[in-house]
């Protein structure tokens, strides 16, 4: 059960480094957790940004952690503002990064790492703007 792979003490971690990415951005990081992802993992990521309604965001520069525990499958999805300014390779690289994490059981840390990358980027294209900048989506962990 994908509730169950992380303790209370490493979803605190994980929503504190959402927090903390998006205190220097007006863009939205969200993790979301199912312990199935039946066919194409991008496809059902795209059906949960969707779900989540990360899609209308104002500047269109959310980022969903999409991870489907038992198929060991996962995906990172960045909305049309954000993509938009990333090199094309940009959320293979984290992938990449976090990967390495995940193969040595290291979920916590390889998520940690993965939405510090997005916020450092999220913040260099999108900057905090006291004016425009709220809080648009919820910072903790959803599941499916």
């Amino acid at each position: 059960m994908a509730e169950k792979l992380f303790s209370q003490e490493d979803k605190d971690i994980i929503t504190e480094a959402i927090k903390k990415a998006e205190l220097e951005t007006s863009g939205e990081i969200q993790v979301h957790l199912e312990s199935h992802c039946k066919g194409d993992v991008l496809d059902r990521a795209a059906a949960v940004f969707e779900l989540l309604k990360m899609h209308k965001t104002k500047y269109r520069n959310a980022v969903l952690f999409y991870l489907a525990t038992d198929d060991h499958k996962f995906a990172i999805l960045g909305d049309a503002g954000i993509n938009a300014v990333v090199t094309p390779d940009f959320w293979e690289k984290i992938k990449d990064t976090m990967i390495v994490y995940f193969k040595n059981r290291q979920f916590t840390e390889g998520l940690r790492l993965g939405i510090e990358m997005s916020g450092k980027q999220l913040k260099a294209h999108f900057p905090y703007d006291q004016k425009g900048s709220e809080n648009e989506l919820p910072d903790e962990i959803s599941f499916g």
